[in-house]
């Protein structure tokens, strides 16, 4: 499954979707293994997943070069590099409300 089929199955899901915002480039490994993961994820919690390419923004660049991935949940930063999966979910839970 790609990523857009994660952004649909979650658009499905109930109202109260939390928004997760992974900031990524092209060819990294380690935003590849989040990627996964967050599929992974999304079978276990409701969250919608926005993916955004900081090469595609100078600012982004400049902020996030060398921490992708960064992760994002209910605006505030989660992780960077790697994801734990327990952590991931309490702080989706945690935000919630």
């Amino acid at each position: 499954m790609t990523m857009d089929g994660l952004h649909q199955r979650a658009a499905e899901g109930p109202s109260q979707n939390s928004e997760v915002v992974l900031y990524t480039r092209a060819g990294c490994h380690l935003c590849d293994e989040a990627k996964e993961l967050l599929k992974k994820l999304s079978k276990k919690a409701q969250f919608t997943v926005r993916e955004v390419d900081i090469d595609q923004d100078p600012e982004l660049m400049l902020r996030y070069n060398d921490e992708i991935p960064v992760i994002f949940i209910h605006g505030r930063k989660a992780f960077k590099y790697r994801i734990d999966p327990k952590q991931f979910l309490k702080r989706l839970e945690r935000g919630k409300g």
